[in-house]
């Protein structure tokens, strides 16, 4: 069929905002060179193609001022033009523009047939729930760390905080393949003692290892975790490339997934659409994120939004889990979950294993501030 037929009745466009610097008077050939850089990459007075020119090249929607010499910009992307693939809708979005000092990607909304070309969260917040058996309360996660320990003494930590009642006990970001604690045999040792401490507590916490590495070890290490009954995995979506990422919430079907956000802070995009939206859009079933107040941590307003991201209705995609992180400690448990509700995990480490050998009770007063809270949830 030709792809022309029928193109004057116009095609659906992606809504993408962008902030960008400009002097008032500049800002419309300001705004006009963004949509044809992001589309066409040529002056649209060289297009010829009546086609091209109508359907393909970006148009500005809309210019709103800001402040002083910024403003928000809205342009309709041509649908057709993303693939639609992930690597291909972020090329459009923001590929060759991400490298102007001056620009920011803010807010994309997508047409319905773009959300639905993509994976989306296999389990989101839901399935997380019925994952670790809690249907009402927040959940609770904790990481392995730090790089350097064995897989065997990452696997008697492991089933420490399993002992203690935490729900999920993720891999640090940075643990990988390394010859201290091989993936294989820290899987292996890590779910050996979640067994052992879920048989004797009667509890259901999970082990997260943490996915790296080109799609021939990444295939490995999914054929090890499934071996292993891994149920979910930890994964840095900007390390792995957002394709392959999608690929594996797309055909791993079996495994949930939590989305770190390591090096997204090197792209200039919002950090709620990043991710709260793309990563969920992607196939995150919870998106970690630098909670305010911690070692590195955004601003209030932007971890709710953030927030509101992961679990405000869209289309048919599940709501994920936001998950507020970054230094957290046990004190501010109540504080997190006035802020953001049951319907969130909340992340403690480094709080916990400062605690030494009392490292069980102080997982168990992370884990019973949480459990609490849920009660007193339930009876208002």
């Amino acid at each position: 069929m030709n792809h022309r037929a029928g193109y004057n009745a116009g095609m659906s466009r992606i809504q993408a905002v962008y902030h960008l610097e400009a002097d008032s008077s500049a800002i419309e050939a300001r705004a006009e060179a963004l949509a044809a850089e992001q589309s066409v990459e040529m002056p649209p007075a060289a297009i010829t193609d009546a086609y091209v020119r109508d359907e393909i090249l970006a148009r500005v929607e809309n210019i709103r001022p800001l402040a002083p010499g910024r403003f928000a910009v809205t342009l309709g992307i041509a649908e057709a033009t993303t693939g639609p693939e992930p690597g291909q809708l972020m090329n459009m979005l923001f590929g060759n523009c991400s490298l102007q000092e001056d620009v920011q990607l803010v807010e994309v909304e997508l047409p319905p047939a773009t959300c639905d070309a993509f994976a989306g969260p296999r389990y989101g917040l839901p399935g997380l729930r019925r994952l670790v058996q809690a249907e009402h309360r927040a959940l609770t996660m904790t990481a392995l760390k730090p790089q350097g320990l064995s897989a065997e003494a990452l696997g008697a930590l492991c089933g420490s905080f399993a002992r203690a009642g935490i729900d999920i006990i993720k891999d640090d970001h940075g643990i990988a393949n390394q010859r201290y604690a091989p993936f294989a045999a820290r899987v292996r040792a890590c779910q050996r003692e979640l067994r052992v401490a879920n048989a004797t507590t009667g509890g259901h916490s999970v082990y997260a290892p943490s996915i790296s590495g080109s799609p021939r070890q990444l295939a490995e290490q999914l054929r090890i975790a499934r071996d292993e009954g891994v149920g979910i995995l930890l994964a840095c979506p900007m390390l792995l490339g957002l394709p392959v990422f999608h690929d594996i919430a797309q055909d791993a079907t079996d495994f949930a997934l939590i989305a770190h956000p390591a090096l997204a802070g090197a792209a200039r995009i919002a950090p709620p659409l990043l991710l709260g939206r793309l990563f969920r859009l992607f196939g995150a079933d919870a998106t970690i994120f630098p909670n305010y107040g911690g070692r590195f941590s955004y601003s209030p307003e932007t971890c709710l939004a953030l927030a509101q991201a992961a679990r405000e209705p869209w289309g048919r995609l599940a709501p994920i889990a936001p998950v507020p992180a970054g230094g957290m400690s046990v004190a501010r448990v109540p504080e997190m979950l006035n802020v953001y509700g049951p319907d969130t995990i909340l992340l403690i480490g480094g709080a916990l294993l400062t605690a030494g050998a009392a490292l069980f009770e102080r997982s168990r007063e992370f884990v019973n501030a949480v459990a609490s809270a849920g009660r007193q949830e339930l009876q208002q």
